[in-house]
């Protein structure tokens, strides 16, 4: 079985629950609980289990882009948002990341909050670790150097201490990395996107963000076709996306529910989200998203999620 981990799943950048807002969260639990019998450490899982929803209780987190394919020997992740400081901090407490390890991360493009969390990344200071970064922009290393530079920051990338390699992908070809196939598209976005399909043990995953679709969608159905589970850019509504914010570079959730119905998608999960969403907003636009898969597709709706960090999803 194939695992993907979400280390950060919002959009444009990193933001943080405020007190305001975690008051509010726990006003609301309060004023539900107040029919219930929440006496006990057991009758409060129930009530948390049974009668919040998950905003109530939860949050879609604060992280820039960081997705994990979990492998049993390498590590392959999606972006380097702010994300990945966190994957660095859990493989550090594991005992892992002072041993020789191979890290494959894929960039999708080079915006700040897709490479941010780079510097931040304890097991690039290990010696003895392979790190191994890959895109299809001519800038890919440039910018990674230059986010570190003085006065950006005050440790250059040269004082990292493991083997750090860029290597520059050609969209004519396939790629057999860490065993899996890794093909490329180029995507509608401010400087170009460029998502991802990695293919292995007969399932496919495709990891598509910041990428504004609009008519000509025919080569990408082609490149989702089939997949086991589709990471797609919902950072806006489809209001938003068609009016205030068209042209910005990303596209809607029920653009997301239309495309994975063409190319027969089994699995959408909604990413990217908009950082000037609540909790409450997000789970509103994926609770819409799931009607809408219904209304869309009545006898094979397509199953939808919504990342969040620390989801995990079995494939």
């Amino acid at each position: 079985m194939m695992k993907v981990y979400f280390w950060g799943t919002r959009g444009s950048l990193p933001v943080s629950m405020t007190a305001d807002a975690v008051r509010a969260k726990l006003h609301r639990a309060l004023k539900t609980a107040r029919n219930f019998d929440i006496s006990t450490d057991e009758s409060i899982e129930a009530f948390i289990n049974g009668h919040l929803s998950f905003s109530g209780w939860g949050s879609y987190g604060g992280n820039t882009s960081c997705v994990e394919l979990r492998h049993e020997e390498q590590y392959v992740l999606c972006d380097a948002g702010s994300g990945l400081r966190d994957f660095g901090n859990f493989i550090m407490k594991s005992g892992r990341g002072k041993h020789k390890g191979v890290y494959h991360i894929f960039i999708s493009h080079l915006h700040w909050d897709h490479i941010q969390g780079f510097p931040f990344f304890t097991p690039a200071f290990i010696p003895g670790n392979q790190i191994n970064i890959y895109g299809f922009h001519k800038e890919l290393k440039d910018s990674f150097v230059r986010q570190q530079e003085f006065p950006n920051f005050p440790v250059p990338l040269s004082v990292m201490r493991a083997a750090i390699e860029f290597h520059y992908l050609d969209l004519e070809k396939d790629y057999d990395i860490a065993g899996y196939k890794v093909m490329g598209i180029r995507q509608t976005h401010p400087g170009f996107s460029y998502g991802y399909s990695f293919v292995k043990d007969g399932k496919k995953i495709v990891y598509s963000t910041d990428s504004e679709h609009k008519e000509d969608t025919q080569d990408l159905v082609k490149f989702f076709e089939g997949a086991d589970l589709l990471i797609f850019d919902a950072q806006y509504s489809l209001l938003d996306a068609i009016d205030t914010k068209e042209n910005w570079g990303h596209s809607s959730n029920m653009l997301g529910v239309e495309l994975s119905a063409s190319a027969n998608v089994k699995r959408l999960c909604l990413f990217h989200h908009e950082p000037a969403y609540s909790d409450e907003t997000i789970e509103q636009l994926y609770n819409d998203t799931v009607q809408y898969s219904q209304l869309t597709t009545p006898e094979n709706p397509v199953k939808v999620d919504i990342a969040y960090d620390g989801l995990e999803i079995d494939i």
